[in-house]
């Protein structure tokens, strides 16, 4: 039953479900007394790193040609290790998570910040784990080296 989640959801909608549940906590349980300057201000840099770091992994994942559908991991022709790539080996996912820290930043929702933990939860089981087995299967000695040296996530 779990392996049957394993790729099935694509991560940006992941995300949006998350970003959904989490604007549902904070509406209905109590939010911090933050004005919205100050929510604008945490909120804002928080969003602007994630917005990076998904834009420098895709850009990487361009320039080597490989697939950038975390949908099938098992069609990618390169192993990417350069770029963002040398300090994590997912810096989409650790965006989107970003994203979803300055949501709840911004929605002031002390609730709202378990809605980023369940995202890394679940995408380090359904997406990560899965593709590191894929890439491990295609990479072999390469993709293990890589794993040694560079984190999961940040």
């Amino acid at each position: 039953m779990m392996q049957s989640l394993e790729h099935r959801i694509p991560p940006p909608i992941v995300t949006l479900v998350f970003g959904v549940l989490m604007g549902l906590a904070g509406r209905w349980t109590p939010s911090l007394d933050l004005t919205l300057g100050t929510r604008w201000l945490l909120a804002l840099p928080v969003f602007c790193v994630g917005l990076f770091l998904v834009l420098a992994g895709g850009i990487s994942f361009r320039r080597a040609r490989t697939t950038v559908n975390p949908l099938q991991p098992e069609r990618a022709s390169a192993l990417v290790t350069s770029g963002i790539y040398r300090h994590t080996r997912n810096p989409m996912y650790a965006g989107f998570a970003l994203f979803l820290l300055a949501w709840s930043l911004y929605l002031a929702s002390p609730l709202a910040l378990l809605g980023v933990v369940g995202f890394v939860l679940y995408i380090n089981r359904f997406q990560i784990m899965p593709e590191e087995r894929a890439l491990a299967g295609l990479f072999t000695e390469d993709f293990s080296a890589y794993a040694a040296r560079v984190r999961r996530w940040l």
